[in-house]
């Protein structure tokens, strides 16, 4: 289905010239979902998965790099960047895997080379434990890769007591804020992403708060950031399990970590064990002085480091 997209109106329809891509929308979801479609459709399929409280933006960089050759396609999580957020609707961990399963089935995607960043790491594992035939590679970049590791639940805890992040998060449940806070994200989202952590403060700019913050200018427009901490917080989100013959196939595919070390979120100590134990002879990257937005911190290497994964078993690249 194709969607009315009011120019005039849309404060996020290309940030100044900073998101020069054509808008497309399916409601293969249930809801209109907002993702970016650049590059050949003939060539190999990238599909670029944000977290919290980013969208598609946060690929900008990496998506020019990448589409002379590949398909790259960077959806907008339900209630995030240009999609919709609807207000009848949970926003689980699991509801972000069933939208992410009913939009890859809906364009048929195949091949597919994840790129992950932040809980963009779940949805994406949760899709490749559901379906392990259709991923190529996968590309951590600060984002977890949850897969049935029974280490999984340690590792959340232990992250807890050095996250500055989650324990607001938790606190804020506690004493009633979260959703007050959250609501306003508007106003405070400088203030959340410096939390989560980005080391280049040269990228504040007017355009670049405005792209960040447009989204979220009414506590209903917010519900997407909200759950996804309130999930985290309560316990509500589900880590899709894969069966054995997911978890064999997976291991099998090329796979590469990148990590920003200055990462006050997402600690790499905590979590790059996640990936190594599911991929212990890929190559693992830890990028000094770079934070949890790893993508705003250092795109011209992430750049470089992911093109040459790909080039390396592609020869069309």
């Amino acid at each position: 289905m194709t969607y009315p997209y009011n120019l005039n109106r849309d404060p996020l329809v290309d940030c100044d010239g900073t998101y020069p891509f054509t808008p497309h929308f399916t409601d293969a979801p249930g809801f209109a979902m907002h993702y970016v479609d650049e590059g050949p459709r003939e060539g190999e399929t990238v599909l670029c998965l944000h977290g919290e409280p980013t969208w598609g933006y946060l690929f900008r960089h990496l998506i020019p790099v990448l589409s002379p050759d590949c398909r790259v396609i960077v959806p907008d999580h339900m209630g995030f960047g240009k999609s919709a957020t609807p207000q009848d609707r949970s926003y689980w961990l699991q509801d972000h895997i069933d939208n992410l399963e009913r939009f890859v089935l809906a364009l048929d995607l195949r091949d597919i080379t994840l790129i992950m960043h932040d809980f963009g790491g779940p949805v994406g594992m949760g899709l490749a434990a559901r379906h392990p035939n259709r991923i190529h590679r996968l590309i951590s970049t600060n984002g977890p890769t949850p897969f049935g590791q029974p280490s999984l639940g340690d590792r959340l805890s232990a992250n807890v007591g050095v996250s500055p992040w989650f324990q607001w998060v938790v606190q804020a449940e506690k004493d009633g804020s979260l959703e007050a806070v959250l609501g306003q994200l508007g106003f405070n989202i400088l203030s959340t992403l410096k939390l989560n952590g980005f080391e280049n403060h040269a990228l504040i700019t007017d355009t670049w708060l405005a792209a960040y913050g447009s989204h979220f200018s009414e506590p209903s427009d917010c519900l997407g950031a909200i759950g996804w901490a309130k999930g985290y917080a309560t316990g509500a989100h589900q880590f899709e399990v894969p069966n054995a013959e997911a978890v064999r196939m997976i291991r099998t595919k090329p796979a590469m970590a990148i990590w920003g070390e200055s990462d006050r979120t997402l600690h790499a100590e905590h979590f790059l064990p996640l990936f190594t134990e599911l991929f212990p002879d890929a190559p693992v990257h830890r990028l000094t002085g770079v934070g949890h937005y790893c993508l705003e911190d250092a795109p011209d290497e992430i750049g470089r480091l992911v093109a040459d994964f790909i080039h390396r078993n592609f020869a069309g690249f």
